[in-house]
């Protein structure tokens, strides 16, 4: 896996975390560079712990499944993809952001605490954890890997927030559909390499 295919895997999984942001910043009435920042460090820290973990975990059993690698490796790659995709059209995503959206000085106190950061960097980086699986089965430079993930992450992220406080939650959707549909190209196309339909 290059630099450039590295990259938009990077853009992909930080969908989920931008799409966040968003949500972020459409419940936050007045903006502060601390929040964008703290946005950004949380969402772009998980992004790049979680691939770390699974890589590692990836370590520990690829010897066991190495024939099947490309297939395990579609197969995350899809169903996180899908999951996404899928979450781009839920009405409990748009019932939840009106929720926040009416909640909004209250909101503004409380969003970026340390419990809430928590469970929504999480919560949006679990997907990132089974990539890192994917990395050890394609013996990835994870250093690099989490590095592009995590800065490309806490970019998308502290844009978020500022992008949801301006625009509302209109680009929420489309994060998530790109970000899955990056994924399962990404995917498709580790499987149709291992099999020899592309080179």
């Amino acid at each position: 896996m290059g630099i450039a295919e590295l990259l938009v895997l990077a853009i992909g999984l930080s969908m989920d975390a931008f799409a966040v942001s968003v949500c972020k910043g459409l419940e936050t009435k007045k903006i502060t560079i601390k929040q964008m920042v703290l946005a950004g460090l949380w969402f772009g820290g998980f992004q790049a712990l979680m691939p770390a973990i699974g890589y590692f975990l990836g370590q520990a059993f690829a010897g066991a499944i190495k024939k099947y690698d490309h297939w395990v490796a579609f197969a995350l790659l899809a169903f996180i993809g899908i999951n996404m995709f899928k979450e781009a059209f839920s009405d409990e995503s748009a019932d939840e952001g009106n929720a926040d959206k009416n909640s909004g000085e209250v909101c503004s106190k409380n969003c970026f605490g340390v419990k809430t950061m928590f469970i929504m960097a999480v919560a949006t980086s679990i997907d990132a954890l089974a990539v890192g699986v994917t990395f050890a089965f394609l013996k990835v430079n994870i250093v690099a890997a989490v590095s592009f993930i995590g800065v490309i992450t806490f970019v998308f992220s502290f844009a978020g927030v500022k992008i949801g406080n301006i625009f509302g939650a209109k680009y929420e959707k489309k994060a998530q559909m790109t970000g899955g549909i990056i994924l399962i190209l990404i995917g498709l196309k580790i499987l149709l390499e291992h099999l020899g339909v592309i080179s």
